[in-house]
Formats: structure tokens, sequence, C-alpha cells
């Protein structure tokens, strides 16, 4: 199946390579959705901005953080994304069974109650039409501060911008994003093949952490 859009060769985003540099730390190659923004330099750079002022340790720490992403993912519906930040929950730690426990949080054990708190808001904000209800805030205010609660819903409204980019794009899954789908969410990668499309037998374009 070929690309709806082709990402570009990073030998071909020299202009914008220090801005590749942040991403390619965290996840050890420059991913996909990425190489596809950069045929569009102006928007990456912008987007680059917010993605490192939402995800960065401020107030909430980044597990929380890409919690709260792979939520908002799961409930929109982006297998793209799905894969990319459990990918990185299991690069910050995040036990095995906690994150198996994610998607059934609310009666798991496994989270605090603020935990609960911050992944319904997640999940609500991440549905169309979205169901975050002022119950919801309540609970949260009894956990997070109001600037807390803004750097959440920053952090999910920057995946509400990546689950439409890469669901729309189909944007296909690197390596290890993919193997870490596979592995842990069987039932995801059966949803989402669009996503899968040449990395399953074939080098993909984003450069794999295993290369």
């Amino acid at each position: 199946m070929p690309h709806r859009i082709d990402p570009l060769k990073q030998s071909d985003t020299q202009e914008i390579a220090e801005g590749f540099k942040n991403i390619e730390a965290i996840l050890g190659f420059v991913p996909n959705s990425s190489l596809i923004m950069a045929r569009h330099p102006d928007l990456l750079r912008a987007f680059q901005q917010m993605a490192v002022a939402a995800l960065a340790p401020h107030r909430l720490d980044r597990a929380l953080k890409m919690m709260l992403g792979h939520m908002a993912s799961r409930a929109a519906g982006c297998g793209y994304c799905i894969a990319h930040t459990g990918h990185v929950l299991e690069a910050l730690g995040l036990s095995e069974e906690k994150f198996e426990a994610l998607w059934t949080f609310e009666t798991s054990s496994h989270f605090s109650a603020a935990e609960k708190a911050a992944l319904r808001l997640a999940l609500g904000a991440g549905q169309v039409p979205n169901s975050v209800s002022d119950e919801d805030f309540a609970e949260l205010k009894k956990h997070f501060d109001q600037d807390q609660i803004v750097e959440m819903v920053g952090v999910i409204a920057l995946y509400g911008f990546l689950n439409r980019w890469n669901d729309t794009l189909a944007t296909e899954l690197e390596r290890s994003p993919l193997q870490f789908l596979r592995t842990h969410l069987p039932e995801e990668e059966k949803k989402h093949q669009k996503h899968i499309q040449a990395a399953d037998g074939s080098p993909p374009h984003g450069r794999p952490c295993d290369e």
C-alpha cells in the first residue's frame, strides 16, 4: 500500500535538522510523522516548540503526561499515537502490569485517585463529542491545582493534533513502536493495519532504534 504522503529522507531536511534532536534523543529515531511534517518547515518548527512546552516535566512528571497522551489517543483511535506513547512509557519504566491496566484504570488498584481523575479527563477529552463533565473537573481539583490541570489539557490537546495528523495520513509505524504494539496490544495492531504498510518486512523511513 503506498504512503498517502511520503516522509522526507533525513538527508533532505538539513535546514531543520536541529529541531529533530530532542525527539530523536527520546525515541532513538526521527518519527515518520515529523518527516512528513518537514514538507511544511514552518509548521514543523511551530509544532516542535509546542511539543517541547507541553511534554517537558514542569508541575507534572513525564510518565503521567505520557499516560494522558496514551489514553487520549486510545479514545480517539489513533494507532500510530497509541504505539508511540506506549513505546515511550515502556522506556520511562512504567511497569507492564500498570500499562496493561491503563484501559481499565477505573477499577484497577495500580492507579491512585489522582491518576484516575487525570486519566478520566484524557479519556473524555479524546472522545468526539468531548465527554468531560463539571463533575470530572471537581474531582480533578481535589488532587491538582489549576496550573497543573492546564498542563494536562495542553498534553491532551497536543495529542488531539497528533491523532488527527497521523490517523488522516495513515503514518507508517517505525519498527520499535510497531514491535511494542505487537507485543503488548495485539488487538490494536489488528485494528490499525493502515499504519503498518511497508514497516512490516521492509526498512522504515524513520531511522529505527535498532540500526
